[in-house]
């Protein structure tokens, strides 16, 4: 046996339970050395099986490290002790520890090195010939602080051990009885072994290891009864025969069995009108798709992409497999069974397949509290330690049902695979079919190198290096680790603090990094016993990984669920979801209004804040007609020319500038912007709320401010050019109505509008054209200066007496000069 001491107690106990220890038996302890890991090498410890342990461990010896006892050794280890204290601050006296015989060991291999160097160099070599200098170590005895070291011819070197056993009965103490000394080959009795029962058990027992044989026939016997004996033996014989026929027929019967197969037609993919959706791929919500082979998010905003059906009233997760067709070889049926035979709380239910070509897809349980994935890289779902805990008990309770299933391994273990019932119990999906999902043709796309290697952040190196089929149990164990960290962290798969590196070059890492590449795993944040297990499951080597038996004993301590508080946990769980969900639904509230402000404001700026109100109650917006408005119409002369000398870019610069400029005047009056087209801009008064003449007036000064500021507008591309604007306002009838449902637009018609825009094309740069109709409509306000134009031939409506607007002047009948300025 080698282990910690309590695990020898623990078997010392139950060999004495089994009457193992009474003398036909002997125990060997391997302790090469002490320290912190074996523990306590005696058999007290305080509680009731202590004199049971004692009488256990009179047949148990222990072999050890011969422990030297010269006054070199002596001396060595107070110098050890000394510097170890002095030099490093470490008492070994405060930890009752004595120097490890190891450290003998490595103060001999650096003198056994000086003298290989030394007589490496005597030879003329070089001391970087580490070939020269290991021949001179191998066939080599000298004296070292232990005593005689010896290496053999294979650079072995021989130790010494020492045997320990129970001496004194009394006291139960263990004491030396005999050392061998490997230099020498030779065995020194210190003292007598106390063997149970007196002398030492046999080498082999005396009915052998199989037990004794069965004693020969009596040569009494009758003939009847030899009769009556072989006639029972062909009945046993024949009923085992046909059990196996009727057992092979059924095992036969269960391949042969088709239940498992769905056709496409048979799936409903809407529910409301049983509407067929061949071939499509639906979410469960109007959200971004993420990978994955989970389902819906946990109350939150992310979506998980799945695709979703309705198969005999129920929803079942449909799974594509990217196969041009399956052939239902024995194979293929025996996978078919196996997965039928899987029933467990923490594993889906397989639902069926269909393998209507090019529809081929898995069909299970429908979990729709979403993937593991997607809830640990929420940030809005909440988990305390006890939820972590429970998530990974889940997970090992589905892991250690499936390694002792048919199954035997899972093969694609990730959190992603991981999904939650509404019960919230993780489950483990995407598991089995190897050969169902198996694809020849299967190819790696390069646009899609980063998927393709994240899905394999979750893999074993030795699987990486060399791929198998259903993966291993051993692979499983890794995967879980992974898992673990993901967990503990919440940063997502394989997450290294203070390095950033892609899933490549992760990967790379993890192949063929020359010490073992893992993720971060902080102390702090998990139980010693926890980090311990994760560091044992990630391992290196495959065989020095625990089983999910293992796993189990030691995530269940951690997991508050076991035993009667199942229930507890279960309403914990719910009660903690309920208050995560509320301030969820809370924060969506809040974010919901602010939308809606914003798309509100978008709204008004579109369209006028009644006929927007008017369309948000979802209220017809007729066309009206209105007697009198102003309409205002304005273009860039020179605009063509100056846009051939500029960019794309800068156009789009300078009419942005410009038109924010614009808007910003226009919100001190009452007016509405119907729209800009390139360098046209149109304004009007008047509607959609009526203002009586006022329309004229606002147009009006409206028309002058703008003016005033496109005299001062700097272009940023060209500061020596000036805009030059030509404004155009007439005022009359018009109708105004909202055109058009996927982008609504509030449109006026009529001859008013068409004239409006004569009125701007027969401008000139930097001055306000106005009509005969604006014009009277002005004149009664007697604070307009107007200047008399005369008749202008407008296309299509002959001769126009038109006027030019300078300025406004204040109603105290003092001229505004700035304004006179600026028109000149």
């Amino acid at each position: 046996m080698c282990a910690n001491n309590d695990a020898i107690r623990a078997i010392m106990l139950k060999a004495y339970d089994m009457g193992m220890t009474t003398g036909e038996y002997a125990f060997f302890n391997i302790q090469l050395f002490d320290s912190d890991y074996f523990g306590d090498s005696g058999w007290r410890r305080n509680d009731e099986n202590d004199e049971k342990a004692k009488e256990a461990y009179r047949a148990m010896m222990t072999l050890t490290l011969r422990k030297p006892d010269s006054p070199e050794y002596k001396n060595f280890s107070i110098e050890v002790k000394e510097h170890a204290l002095k030099k490093y601050g470490y008492s070994f006296e405060k930890h009752h520890q004595e120097v490890n015989s190891f450290v003998v060991a490595f103060h001999d291999a650096v003198v056994l090195y000086a003298i290989a160097l030394n007589e490496t160099l005597s030879a003329g070599f070089e001391p970087t010939n580490g070939e020269e200098i290991t021949k001179r170590m191998w066939n080599r005895t000298f004296k070292g602080i232990a005593g005689v070291v010896s290496i053999d011819a294979n650079g072995d070197r021989e130790a010494d051990y020492s045997l320990l056993d129970m001496t004194d009965e009394e006291t139960g103490t263990f004491e030396v009885v005999g050392n061998y000394y490997g230099a020498s080959k030779e065995y020194e009795e210190v003292g007598k072994i106390n063997w149970p029962g007196g002398k030492a058990p046999p080498d082999i027992p005396v009915c052998g290891f199989e037990g004794c044989p069965i004693p020969t026939e009596d040569p009494g016997i009758r003939p009847l009864e030899i009769a009556l004996s072989t006639m029972c033996s062909l009945l046993l014989i024949f009923a085992v025969v046909i059990a196996l026929v009727v057992r092979r027929y059924k095992y036969e019967a269960e391949l042969a069995n088709m239940s498992w197969k769905i056709k496409w037609d048979d799936i409903l993919f809407d529910q409301k009108d049983k509407k067929k959706l061949s071939g499509s791929r639906l979410s469960i919500a109007p959200s971004q798709a993420s990978g994955g082979s989970g389902q819906s998010v946990w109350g939150a905003q992310r979506q998980i992409f799945t695709v979703i059906g309705y198969y005999k009233g129920n929803i079942v997760a449909v799974k594509r497999v990217e196969k041009p067709k399956i052939e239902l070889n024995r194979t293929i049926r025996t996978e078919m069974k196996k997965m039928r035979e899987i029933q467990h709380d923490h594993v889906t239910k397989f639902v069926g397949a269909c393998i209507d070509s090019p529809n081929i897809s898995i069909m299970t349980e429908y979990c729709p509290k979403g993937s593991l994935q997607d809830i640990l890289e929420n940030e809005t779902i909440e988990l305390d330690d006890m939820f972590k805990c429970s998530i990974m008990y889940d997970i090992v309770k589905g892991m250690h049902y499936l390694h002792n299933s048919p199954l035997e391994t899972h093969g694609n273990l990730k959190s992603s695979n991981c999904v939650v019932d509404s019960r919230f119990v993780v489950k483990l999906t995407d598991f089995g079919l190897t050969e169902f999902r198996s694809c020849d043709e299967a190819g790696i796309d390069p646009e899609d190198e980063f998927k393709y290697y994240q899905q394999q952040l979750w893999t074993a190196p030795e699987l990486l290096l060399s791929p198998k089929k259903g993966g291993t149990v051993k692979g499983d164990v890794y995967s879980f680790a992974i898992i673990v960290q993901e967990i503990i962290h919440r940063e997502g798969v394989f997450w290294l603090a203070n390095i950033e590196l892609s899933p490549k070059e992760i990967i790379e890492q993890v192949q063929y990094g020359k010490a073992a590449f893992r993720p971060t795993l902080q102390r702090d944040l998990c139980p010693n016993d926890l980090f311990s297990l994760v560091d044992r499951c990630w391992a290196e080597e495959p065989s020095d990984r625990p089983d999910f038996d293992a796993i189990r004993s030691v995530v269940r301590k951690f997991n508050k669920s076991e035993g009667g508080a199942l229930v507890d946990t279960l309403l914990k769980r719910m009660d903690k979801y309920a208050t995560n969900l509320e301030s969820l639904v809370e924060e969506r509230t809040a974010q919901f209004h602010e939308e809606k402000r914003k798309s509100e404001e978008l709204l008004y700026q579109i369209l006028p804040r009644s006929v927007a109100n008017e369309l948000k109650q979802g209220n017809p917006v007729r066309p009206e007609a209105f007697e009198s408005v102003s309409i205002y119409f304005s273009d860039i002369v020179g605009f063509t020319k100056l846009s051939s000398m500029s960019t794309p870019i800068q156009v789009v610069d300078l009419l942005n500038d410009l038109y924010t400029c614009f808007d910003a005047i226009i919100d001190n009056f009452d007016v509405y912007k119907v729209e800009t087209i390139g360098d046209a801009y149109m304004v009007v008064s008047g509607l959609p709320i009526r203002n009586g003449d006022f329309h004229a007036r606002e147009i009006s000064r409206m028309a002058l401010k703008l003016l005033e500021a496109v005299r001062t507008f700097k272009i940023r591309h060209v500061e020596d050019e000036k805009l030059k604007l030509r404004i155009g306002i007439h005022s009359g009838p018009c109708v105004a109505g909202v055109v058009g449902l996927k982008m609504p637009r509030y449109c006026l018609f009529g001859d008013t509008v068409n004239t409006a825009s004569r009125m701007e094309s027969n401008g000139e740069p930097l001055k306000i054209h106005i009509s005969q109709s604006t014009r009277d409509i002005l004149e009664s306000f007697g604070t307009f200066v107007l200047e008399h134009r005369g008749q202008i031939e407008m296309k299509g409506k002959g001769l126009q007496t038109t006027y030019w607007l300078l300025n406004e002047m204040p109603k105290n009948g003092i001229r505004d000069f700035k304004y006179k300025e600026l028109s000149v």
